[in-house]
């Protein structure tokens, strides 16, 4: 059996949604499909072999021994049940067998993979998962996220306002959520850039604390803030969510931060939230949920190796019952996993149109990684196989009220921005 008959064959030939061709000349497939799978190498099938589903071959793309000619978005969708869910046990033995039994010799795997040290969830490991992804260069982050260099769900009125606009939105949608005012203290857990608090510093006049465990977000931030001429209201720290001592605060950010606790960190993680904010404060939490139980996402997935390591995605009705245990009532939640699809999509967009660049900074295999994580969870968001939750919890408080109706999205959110900043020393 030729290479590409192999591929079609572990992939189910009989409705193959792209077209695959081979090295050896071979093609399987529609003559019509949106999308090609390329086999550059014997390699590629070597790592398929000892690793049948998405870990194989996602170690075949990352070193660049395979490769998605076409509409990758199209491929994603197509092949995303067919990959995830492993290759049938007969199909894989069929394919081991047309491979040979040489091409089963251990491959190292790309330098690109990660697997952290020391105990799970411990604060050197934390650091280490963190540092993996993060740490890997501000300009390559710039090429991707733009200029508003925020790392998370934006918040789009209509496809074609432009990222920027729609990261604009989100910030501001999470500063009327908390409800800020001028000289409240404000602390955002894993500020990553810093974007957030320089929002609601320069249009809400509070006196923020952001805080990272990436050394090279915080160094960007901190110089962005001075330049912003925000330094009297904004502190930025490297620090551990769990070594904050200085509360309370009138209200706590969260952004894009729970999935990186673990399942079982969940609880002590919202019970130090609940902790830090005054009784009355908001805590907002906007994160990466799924609908099935609670559970870690797997080691030996794409995500689990290259991408984020020893995170977890809650279910969103267990995050809320742990914010109801700690004593944070929850007042609001919002499902918005198309607006991720449509972040998502403009980052590959972005990454694609600064490829050259952002090659030169990370390396292929590494932009190669980021392409295929963010394409692959662009068409998770749109097949709602995960979701993305802002979820809103008051301290409790004896005779607390909260205005009859949300009032947040009763001015548009594209004129986000039209508050008056205040100065800290004005506001004290």
């Amino acid at each position: 059996m030729n290479v590409a008959s192999l591929i079609a064959d572990a992939l189910g030939a009989d409705d193959l949604p792209v077209a695959v061709t081979a090295y050896d000349g071979s093609r399987a497939g529609p003559a019509d499909a949106p999308a090609t799978m390329v086999i550059h190498s014997k390699t590629a099938l070597a790592r398929i072999a000892r690793a049948p589903g998405e870990l194989g071959f996602a170690r075949a793309y990352v070193a660049g021994e395979l490769d998605i000619e076409g509409d990758l978005f199209a491929a994603m969708h197509g092949l995303f049940d067919r990959v995830t869910n492993g290759i049938p046990h007969s199909a894989a033995l069929r394919f081991v067998k047309g491979v040979g039994l040489t091409a089963l010799k251990p491959v190292p795997p790309p330098p690109e993979e990660s697997r952290p040290h020391g105990r799970r969830h411990g604060k050197a490991r934390d650091a280490e998962a963190i540092s993996h992804h993060y740490d890997v260069g501000n300009p390559f982050y710039e090429g991707i996220l733009g200029p508003a260099m925020i790392y998370s769900c934006a918040v789009w009125e209509t496809p074609d306002v432009g990222l920027e606009a729609a990261q604009a939105a989100k910030c501001e949608l999470v500063c009327r959520k908390l409800a800020l005012k001028p000289g409240m203290r404000l602390l955002d857990i894993g500020c990553g850039w810093g974007s957030l608090v320089r929002h609601a510093a320069r249009h809400y006049g509070v006196q923020a604390v952001g805080i990272t465990i990436s050394a090279e977000q915080a160094a960007w931030a901190r110089e962005r803030v001075m330049a912003d001429g925000l330094g009297d209201m904004i502190e930025i720290r490297l620090q551990d969510y769990r070594d904050i001592s200085d509360g309370p605060y009138d209200a706590i950010s969260s952004i894009g931060m729970f999935e990186h606790v673990g399942i079982e960190g969940l609880a002590p993680y919202v019970q130090i939230c609940h902790d830090l904010v005054r009784p009355g404060g908001r805590v907002l939490n906007h994160g990466i949920t799924r609908p099935e139980p609670s559970q870690p996402i797997s080691p030996r997935s794409f995500v689990g190796r290259y991408v984020f390591p020893d995170s977890a995605l809650p279910e969103l009705g267990n995050l809320i019952s742990i914010s109801h245990k700690a004593g944070l009532e929850i007042r609001h939640s919002e499902a918005m996993r198309e607006h991720y699809a449509l972040t998502l999509r403009a980052w590959v967009a972005n990454l694609e149109r600064n490829w050259d660049a952002c090659v030169a900074m990370v390396g292929v295999g590494r932009a190669r990684v980021w392409r295929l994580y963010m394409a692959a969870s662009a068409v998770n968001f749109e097949r709602g196989l995960i979701g993305i939750n802002q979820v809103l919890g008051v301290r409790r408080e004896d005779g607390q009220r909260l205005p009859l109706r949300t009032d947040w999205e009763r001015v548009p959110l594209s004129r986000a921005g039209e508050a008056p900043r205040e100065s800290g020393r004005q506001a004290q």
